[in-house]
């Protein structure tokens, strides 16, 4: 990917990432933080790079709004459809 067009994430970017689409939503800052163990404005400094990136996107819960619920996005979706096609080609190429 470093070689691609596509934006490189960090290593905590992408743990996020895969965090908001491999699991169940809702996602909130706050269980992200949680989840990861790290604090809520890691979370928000991670979050507006990937945002800028379109890989997913913010509202507020309106159930709760204090609540700030982090979505999918369709960028997000095809980034990860490549990288997972990307490991699949280089796992075939290792056996």
């Amino acid at each position: 990917m470093v070689l691609d067009e596509d934006p490189d994430l960090s290593v905590r970017q992408m743990a996020i990432l895969l965090t908001i689409y491999l699991e169940t939503p809702p996602h909130t800052v706050r269980g992200l933080a949680e989840k990861l163990n790290v604090s809520k404005p890691v979370i928000t400094r991670a979050l507006d790079s990937m945002g800028i990136l379109g890989l997913v996107s913010r509202r507020r819960d309106d159930k709760d709004k204090r609540n700030v619920l982090i979505q999918r996005t369709v960028n997000g979706s095809l980034y990860l459809e490549k990288l997972a096609d990307m490991i699949a080609r280089q796992a075939q190429l290792q056996d």
